[in-house]
């Protein structure tokens, strides 16, 4: 059996690259500026390439003070349950932990179904005892 290699580049994929892994995952057609915009504006990009090919993508958006929220964790169905996603998340947690200091918040919302992915390392789903649902709205 051949051997799997991934190279991890801190940097952001192209426009093109963004829009393909989306529509691959089923997260339909994104409008070219509005994700241009939105790519340009991250505080922290990961891709995972296979002889590079973009196979996994993740990225971290907010103020870079108060406020981190993990978006866009994506892996190429043909390319999942190879630990890609686990890759993609062990770098956004080594650049959360130097840049979200004591008392920041770090959030996410989880595609149904992949909560305990992301409870693994360390977050939980609301409600819970103290906090409320999570929300949000689609314009």
């Amino acid at each position: 059996m051949k051997s799997v290699s991934y190279t991890v580049e801190l940097s952001c994929p192209s426009l093109e690259e963004f829009c393909l892994l989306r529509e691959k995952v089923g997260w339909g057609k994104v409008n070219a500026d509005l994700a241009n915009t939105s790519l340009n504006n991250s505080l922290f990009h990961v891709v995972i390439r296979q002889e590079g090919l973009l196979v996994g993508m993740g990225r971290v958006i907010g103020d870079g003070g108060l406020f981190f929220y993990i978006q866009d964790v994506v892996v190429d169905p043909d390319f999942q349950r190879q630990g890609i996603g686990a890759l993609i998340m062990d770098n956004i947690e080594m650049y959360l932990a130097g840049a979200a200091k004591k008392g920041a918040t770090i959030g996410l919302l989880s595609a149904k179904g992949k909560e305990s992915f992301y409870a693994r390392y360390g977050y939980f789903s609301r409600p819970d005892k103290m906090l409320g649902c999570g929300m949000c709205k689609f314009t």
